[in-house]
């Protein structure tokens, strides 16, 4: 099972892409604007959309890239997301103001997309992949995801836009994990934004990795930084931990996710 990058900005800027990953070429987890550089006949193979929530850059990009392949799709994309976040879509996207509604275009029996409520806990079977919905702390619904190979094997997690969360921790723990993904949205300057707003920052992050059981190691990577703030955030970060420099205080070995990368599981 292979998991690429296409975005993991916290917004936009030359060089940086919203949030979206592209499960085995056939699932997209979130749909921000880093979906624009997959060609059409990419898109066209994603059969499968989970979103973690319903904000802007999680999401901007799923209606065009329906218009994009509208005429090559044979069924519709499937988009996996919690009650609260489609009807977001359906009140504030796909009503036939701001876009098409999808769901009952060309004909409400053979539409284009359709809606699948899913619920925190719960275990999805979708080609080859087995994908465990996860809690997530944010100002809307919102959801994080655990993916590993249906065969059995550890998975790729990533939070979604998530604050301090100690029901996601409880899980983790049981869990083998591959690698981690976890935002850190904002900076330490910013902490009071970042809680008001149910993001993280350094400070927070020191705080929620401390909630790791004991013996547990896995690469973690941090997403969703604000490209203004790339730089000091992750300063911020390697002043509490960090891979290198090694040091005595180091116990997490914490990286910046970048576009392009891929995780094979």
């Amino acid at each position: 099972m292979k998991v690429r990058v296409l975005g993991c900005s916290g917004a936009i800027a030359r060089d940086c892409r919203t949030t979206s990953f592209l499960l085995d070429g056939d699932v997209l987890v979130d749909a921000g604007t880093g979906v624009g550089d997959l060609t059409l006949e990419e898109m066209a193979g994603i059969g499968h959309v989970l979103l973690t929530h319903s904000h802007l850059d999680h999401v901007a990009a799923l209606p065009l890239m329906l218009d994009a392949i509208a005429s090559q799709l044979t069924r519709p994309v499937q988009v996996h997301a919690l009650a609260g976040t489609i009807a977001a879509l359906k009140a504030h996207v796909f009503n036939n103001v701001i876009w098409p509604d999808f769901s009952r275009i060309p004909t409400a029996d053979k539409p284009f997309l359709s809606f699948h409520p899913i619920q925190v806990g719960q275990v999805l079977e979708i080609g080859g992949k087995r994908i465990e919905v996860l809690p997530a702390v944010h100002t809307v619904p919102a959801v994080g995801y655990a993916v590993a190979p249906a065969r059995g094997g550890p998975a790729w997690v990533f939070t979604g836009d998530t604050e301090r969360n100690p029901a996601f921790w409880r899980r983790i723990n049981a869990m083998d994990v591959a690698a981690l993904v976890i935002e850190t949205a904002f900076s330490n300057r910013e902490k009071d934004l970042a809680r008001r707003s149910l993001h993280l920052s350094p400070h927070a992050l020191a705080e929620e990795l401390d909630c790791i059981d004991r013996g547990k190691s896995f690469p973690i990577f941090v997403t969703h930084t604000k490209p203004a703030e790339t730089d000091l955030i992750m300063a911020e970060i390697q002043r509490f931990d960090q891979t290198q420099p090694f040091g005595p205080n180091v116990t997490h070995d914490i990286r910046w996710l970048r576009v392009g990368q891929v995780f094979e599981l």
